[in-house]
């Protein structure tokens, strides 16, 4: 599953393709349904193979680089323009789930922008084209789980494994190190880079602040999935508990870093730190890492540096893993546009980000941002050095770190928020909440925009599987009210005739906190 190092592209000798049509990704695996149970549903109010396109895409690597290789973009166009035309003329519902709302968000600047680098489609070409977008989980300003996934090739549930059996994802069995190849693997994903947590310290805080601040982590309030526009936090918990976590801190080494004020932490600024030689990636064969080139000069410079927030997170990348963000740049970009109107955000660079482009003028389309909520969702982490033998990750996850009954927002060196367990609300839901609200300078047509969120609910018994009222951030494609709301649109309803906004978190309290030019 590996791609090329240096292009990102299939490595010598090796091609996996995805395959197409419905059966691409109605199931995972037997058993474990994706889209077959919003297949099925769709079915059942007349749609059919002719009707209904699923646009399955090589998720491993970047978005433009699916047009070179695969004509994936292409094909979509295609596929939307032969439907419209073979239904009287009636538009598109496109509904995107998890990075794939990245890509249609890529592919809605590519479809309208000149050839070469776009599809020459023309302004119009959405506005004709599509009715509704409904986003599923999207990630639109990155998730901080990937973070950890690109930092150290953990996230809460394998650091979670690492400390109940210490030892047995370092160890090297036969040559089979498995974090290590993990991470190999991951880092040649171009893919992955577009999920880095955009719009820096102004969107994800800094040292002393964050949105999401107060956010009270009580695992007790009651839950259910009744239509309502009640605050996440009814009256349960202790209010005070968890108003000092410091969310902005993404990455701290040190659980005492976190709570300190800013100007009492002591950092060594590791931006110019002598890497030194170390002949690893020589002994490491083929699980090097680009931690093998750093030294161990380099690596405690990172250490050193004690905290780090969305913005510095990005230079913390780049030194840890210049040969994946040398790649990850020619593709992404995380900022957020001052002026949009600046040619250089004509690149395909800037089109999966939502701070860096426009939405097509299309002021009859309508953007759905749909998830769940009332999981807690990895936001921050604590970290500890840990310089083992040389062929390992030098970093991981603290997992002794532990907020206790006075911090429940802290477990096993993991921060959480709410969200849907992978995406926190923040991400899901700004753009639709205050980005995209009426006229801006990224929705300059003022396309109609619309939040709906499904609380989430355990399955009550072992018959409803993986729960019918599931907020979870795949297991929410089998929830019964998302899946009605998707159904009605497809029959042709407007997010009005749905109710509009449905409201369980604080997203519209923390966006308003969020100081950005619309």
């Amino acid at each position: 599953m590996s791609l090329d190092n240096e292009t990102g592209l299939d490595p010598p000798g090796i091609k996996i393709r995805p395959v197409s049509g419905l059966v691409a990704a109605d199931y995972f695996a037997p058993g474990y349904f994706v889209w077959a149970v919003l297949i099925a549903n769709l079915a059942r109010i007349g749609y059919e193979e002719k009707n209904m396109y699923m646009a399955a895409y090589d998720w491993r690597i970047s978005f433009q680089n699916t047009e070179v290789r695969d004509q994936t973009l292409s094909r979509i166009k295609s596929n939307i323009e032969l439907m419209v035309a073979t239904s009287g003329g009636k538009k598109v519902v496109v509904v995107p789930h998890s990075m794939g709302v990245l890509y249609f968000l890529h592919f809605m600047k590519w479809v309208e922008a000149p050839a070469p680098m776009g599809g020459g489609g023309g302004s119009n070409w959405c506005a004709d084209h599509i009715k509704a977008v409904m986003n599923i989980g999207g990630p639109f300003l990155g998730v901080p789980k990937i973070v950890s996934g690109l930092f150290s090739a953990e996230a809460k549930d394998i650091a979670v494994a690492r400390a109940i059996a210490p030892g047995v994802l370092d160890i090297d069995v036969f040559g089979f190190q498995t974090l290590q190849h993990v991470m190999r693997m991951t880092r040649s994903w171009d893919s992955t880079m577009s999920m880095i947590p955009k719009g820096g310290d102004t969107v994800w805080g800094g040292l002393d602040w964050s949105p999401e601040e107060g956010h009270e982590c009580n695992a007790k309030k009651p839950r259910n999935n009744n239509m309502q526009t009640a605050g996440p936090n009814n009256g349960t918990g202790n209010s005070t508990s968890a108003t000092g976590v410091k969310y902005g801190r993404m990455l701290a080494f040190g659980k005492d870093v976190t709570d300190l004020h800013s100007s009492e932490i002591e950092r060594v600024d590791f931006r110019g730190a002598i890497k030194g030689n170390n002949l690893a990636n020589i002994t490491c064969r083929d699980v090097w890492t680009e931690y093998h080139d750093m030294g161990i000069g380099g690596v405690k410079a990172v250490a050193d540096y004690k905290v780090y927030t969305a913005s510095s997170i990005l230079d913390l990348l780049h030194f840890v893993a210049p040969k994946m963000m040398k790649r990850g740049d020619a593709h992404f970009s995380h900022g957020i546009a001052d002026d949009l109107d600046d040619k250089k955000y004509e690149h395909y660079k800037y089109w999966s980000n939502a701070l860096e482009t426009k939405l097509p003028m299309a002021p009859d389309m309508e953007i759905f941002s749909m998830y769940g909520v009332g999981i807690p969702t990895e936001r921050a982490y604590v970290y500890k050095f840990s310089p083992a033998a040389e062929c390992y990750i030098p970093f991981k996850i603290d997992t002794a770190a532990d907020g206790g009954d006075d911090g429940p927002c802290l477990k096993g060196g993991v921060y959480s928020v709410d969200g849907d367990e992978t995406v926190p609300v923040l991400s899901a839901g700004f753009m639709c909440a205050k980005g995209w609200r009426g006229k801006t300078r990224f929705n300059p047509s003022g396309m109609r925009t619309y939040i709906r969120e499904y609380n989430h609910a355990s399955p009550a018994t072992l018959l409803e599987g993986r729960g019918t009222q599931s907020g979870a951030h795949v297991d929410i494609m089998g929830n019964f009210a998302l899946i009605e709301d998707i159904i009605r649109v497809a029959a042709g309803a407007t997010g009005e005739d749905l109710g509009g906004d449905q409201v369980h978190s604080d997203i519209f309290k923390w966006s308003e906190r969020i100081k950005l030019k619309l």
